[in-house]
């Protein structure tokens, strides 16, 4: 299946180079632009793709109050965020998966780089850049505002082996890594990994990694 994406920057010529580079390949496709944060949460209603590729400074509406609307909306539950800018830094990081992206990429990465990290967020994977450590990212997710702090999901709600599996997938771990960890198969790694995301309510393996680190279950630092 071919993966619809939008892309959403404030810079024209920026969008033609990702047209041109997302279109080159059979299994991607480029459905929509836009040159602002507001216009993006639009186009993302009225096309439905499969992708946002988001760009956070942007007129009218940042790429974080976008993604935000974006993820909020029930009927867009099947749209990811991929947020894409030259401002990649771990506070940028965390509010943008505060913000339900899935994904956070600086725009010197290479265009083959690009490619792949559309194509693993848009399967439901989470994406981080190399930049963002995790330890500086837990940084910042640990220490919620108190409003937030009240919605957040109780672990209770997890058996003792999912909340073993949502460590290990904020500590970055694939599947087949937690089956390697956890002496199970992939598909018993990744069945955890779904009732923990369905218990959670979480859209996908970045939003884990959020209430990992905002619940206190991963410290920074920590193992």
């Amino acid at each position: 299946m071919t993966v619809r994406v939008l892309l959403a920057d404030d810079q024209a010529l920026l969008r033609g180079t990702f047209r041109l580079l997302i279109d080159s390949v059979p299994d991607l496709e480029v459905v929509g632009e836009a040159g602002t944060g507001r216009e993006a949460v639009a186009l993302a209603r009225e096309l439905r793709a499969d992708l946002v590729l988001m760009d956070i400074r942007m007129p009218d509406l940042d790429g974080l109050a976008a993604t935000a609307l974006i993820t909020a909306d029930e009927d867009l539950a099947g749209v990811k965020v991929l947020v894409l800018t030259t401002f990649e830094n771990d506070e940028y990081v965390a509010e943008a998966l505060r913000a339900g992206a899935s994904g956070f990429l600086g725009k010197g990465i290479d265009p083959a780089e690009l490619l792949d990290a559309i194509r693993v967020v848009a399967a439901g994977d989470a994406l981080l850049s190399p930049a963002a450590t995790k330890a500086l990212i837990g940084r910042f997710l640990a220490q919620p505002d108190p409003g937030r702090r009240a919605a957040l999901p109780r672990l209770d709600v997890l058996t003792a082996r999912e909340q073993e599996v949502v460590a290990l997938v904020a500590a970055g771990l694939s599947n087949d890594d937690i089956a390697e960890r956890l002496f199970v198969t992939p598909l018993t790694a990744k069945t955890h990994v779904n009732r923990a995301m369905t218990k959670l309510g979480a859209r996908d393996r970045a939003q884990l990694v959020v209430i990992a680190y905002e619940t206190g279950l991963v410290r920074p630092g920590g193992p």
